[in-house]
């Protein structure tokens, strides 16, 4: 049996008519700290999402924009590190496939699909993984550059290409002796 998501909004699709629905979801107190659990974050101050949803051949689309105000842990000291996420998104709901279909293949311009089962479909886990996906994945304080610097960790804007640095400075010259 799968876990209830900690942001769980189903939509139920009897409820989406023919033209477009709009929907605003927004996550209580409780689930945004659920969530900066899940996603590891130090905290989620406010999620919500405004969403229009409309029926087409291939599924229910849903078209919007996610918005949080996110504390991420620094790479270098962990200290909190506030972000606004201000995102739009668009995915397609389609039924779960037949275990005995073929695989799926997407091409880059195609829009995220998201599988349901049932009569519903969870705007909220929709909303809480387009957030997951919006954050900085090496949020730093401002402390963090001479923490690191410190640390003998190189700046990449000071790597020059070709320069042989670091730990694996002489790989390329034993790689060729072998």
């Amino acid at each position: 049996m799968t876990p209830t998501p900690e942001f769980a909004r189903p939509q139920r699709l009897d409820q989406i008519g023919a033209g477009e629905t709009t929907v605003a979801i927004a996550a209580t107190a409780a689930e945004c700290a659920a969530l900066a659990r899940r996603f590891d974050l130090a905290s989620i101050k406010g999620l919500s999402a405004d969403i229009t949803l409309r029926r087409e051949a291939a599924g229910i689309v849903a078209k919007g924009r996610v918005r949080a105000s996110v504390e991420q842990h620094c790479v270098a000291t962990g200290d909190p590190v506030a972000a606004e996420i201000d995102e739009p998104f668009l995915v397609r709901f389609v039924p779960e496939p037949a275990a005995t279909a073929d695989e799926v293949e997407l091409s880059g311009d195609e829009v995220d699909t998201i599988f349901y089962s049932g009569g519903t479909i969870d705007l909220g886990e929709a909303a809480a993984e387009t957030m997951a996906l919006a954050l900085d994945p090496f949020p730093r304080c401002p402390a963090a550059a001479e923490i690191l610097r410190s640390a003998g960790v190189v700046d990449e804007d000071a790597v020059v290409p070709g320069e042989r640095t670091g730990g694996l400075a002489g790989l390329k010259d034993l790689l060729g002796k072998a």
